[in-house]
């Protein structure tokens, strides 16, 4: 009998994890009987009392499981120690606050009997503020335009992954990994396709996405899968020096021509300074976000420290 994993990061998600193990495993049972499974929880130092519930969720059913870590190791790292810790034949995470629908997972699962090793969930839609998605959608086809790989439009990693596909997370050496990225990059190989959906709103609770969490996405694409950035510098430079000669040239020829009458001033100097120390500290601080991206894959550092396991000795 095959082996389905439920996978369900959280992180200060008391008011959702019962709600949405209790949903998952009504799905599995009713339409999916043909298969065994297991649903897991990898809870990112939650301070909410969401450990006390997944325990107690835990107690009365060994289909349950959890793996608590020691600290918040982002929204990037837990599930993809989650991912590589499940034995089933396929993964499916899915988000612990109800926005990625759990009606989906017999769909993802047809496809892949078909034959697809990956089955990616991708928001043709979403119920939140439409100011907020026409921000992710502008920084999803940004991103897109470009990186180095094919990235997928409005795909957050919710989708199906074969245990082929989680073998190879188990092998790749990356202490921050960025699932959207590897899917994109390798995708191909395991005859991916994709399952549209809208996106609903939030069951319960606050969300945790905020502008530094949005922030830290972006420049983990941008440093990890894009040349862009780096080379936006140089053309940059060799742009403001040639607006700078031009301008130069310019001055020189009114003074020439205007000796007495022409007085330059020092507005257009002072504008001129301001507007190059700008872009310098612009891209001094990208430069230091692949910079930073570089130390955090040299020190060496666990991708994620277990505090305790539960029911995985079942």
């Amino acid at each position: 009998m095959k082996k389905i994993s439920i996978l369900i990061p959280c992180f200060n998600e008391s008011e959702n994890v019962e709600g949405i193990s209790a949903a998952a495993e009504n799905v599995l049972k009713t339409e999916l009987p043909q298969y065994d499974y297991e649903i897991v929880f990898i809870d990112n130092a939650s301070t909410d009392g969401t450990r006390d519930k997944i325990e107690k969720i835990c107690e009365g059913n060994k289909k349950i499981k959890a793996i608590f870590n020691v600290t918040n190791f982002g929204q990037f790292n837990s599930p993809f120690h989650g991912m590589c810790s499940l034995d089933g034949d396929c993964v499916i995470p899915i988000c612990a606050d109800f926005q990625d629908p759990v009606e989906l997972i017999p769909v993802f699962v047809k496809k892949w009997e078909e034959g697809h090793k990956i089955v990616s969930g991708v928001k043709s839609s979403s119920k939140e503020n439409g100011f907020i998605y026409f921000l992710r959608t502008m920084y999803y086809k940004t991103i897109k335009n470009m990186s180095s790989v094919r990235m997928i439009e409005h795909f957050t990693g919710f989708g199906l992954y074969d245990k082929t596909f989680i073998q190879l997370l188990r092998q790749l050496d990356d202490p921050i990994p960025f699932i959207r990225g590897i899917v994109a990059e390798y995708g191909e190989g395991f005859n991916m396709t994709t399952v549209e959906y809208e996106q609903p709103q939030r069951r319960a609770g606050k969300t945790h996405n905020n502008f530094y969490t949005l922030y830290d996405a972006a420049m983990l694409s941008i440093t990890s899968y894009t040349k862009v950035g780096l080379r936006l510098c140089t053309f940059a430079g060799f742009i403001c020096a040639l607006i700078d000669i031009i301008v130069a040239f310019v001055y020189l020829i009114l003074k020439l021509t205007h000796w007495y009458s022409f007085h330059a001033g020092y507005a257009p100097m002072i504008i001129g300074m301001f507007l190059i120390g700008a872009i310098q500290l612009f891209f001094i601080g990208l430069m230091g976000e692949y910079i930073l991206n570089i130390n955090t894959r040299v020190i060496g550092r666990p991708i994620v420290v277990e505090e305790k396991r539960i029911n995985f000795d079942e």
